[in-house]
């Protein structure tokens, strides 16, 4: 049985054509197959620089109001992207994250999954009161996983994003 509420997916970063938002895509998929509406939000073309109407809107509409969030997040330079950081910079900490639940999935081309930057995230979720799932998943060589249509083909990581999910939804 699904759990109600609302969730938000993160696209963890402003680049063009990124991979982690097509990994987001497929969260968002197969959570609306197991019965879940979740908001997607891609950082591309949001101004996470300095508070904005843009970015409040967002926040007041996606962020606020989830209580539970997935994290999508690629590796830059052994952690994450600093859009990702900007964007908890500008918030409202407690309006928008305290006492929350996060997901978070590592995305790379190389061999780590960007573990070593779901850590340093895990770190700044649990300063801002943010519960993060032990199932942090590492998705490496994505690109090779994927097939020409940049959609995630590969069984046994659409098998392991299916049971984090569904450890998630009754987390």
């Amino acid at each position: 049985m699904a759990e109600k509420g609302f969730y938000a997916i993160i696209s963890g970063t402003n680049r063009n054509d990124s991979n982690s938002i097509k990994v987001a895509q497929l969260y968002q998929q197969l959570l609306r197959e197991k019965g879940i509406e979740a908001a997607l939000l891609s950082l591309k073309g949001l101004n996470v620089l300095e508070s904005n109407p843009d970015f409040k809107k967002v926040e007041a509409e996606q962020l606020q109001p989830a209580h539970k969030y997935i994290f999508i997040s690629p590796e830059y330079n052994g952690s994450f992207p600093g859009a990702l950081k900007c964007l908890f910079d500008i918030s409202d900490i407690k309006k928008t994250w305290w006492g929350k639940k996060a997901l978070l999935t590592g995305v790379s081309t190389g061999r780590a999954g960007n573990l070593r930057g779901m850590d340093h995230l895990t770190g700044i979720l649990h300063f801002m009161k943010v519960v993060v799932h032990p199932n942090k998943l590492p998705i490496s060589v994505v690109d090779k996983l994927m097939d020409e249509g940049g959609v995630l083909v590969d069984k046994g990581t659409l098998a392991a994003i299916s049971t984090q999910l569904d450890e998630f939804i009754v987390f």
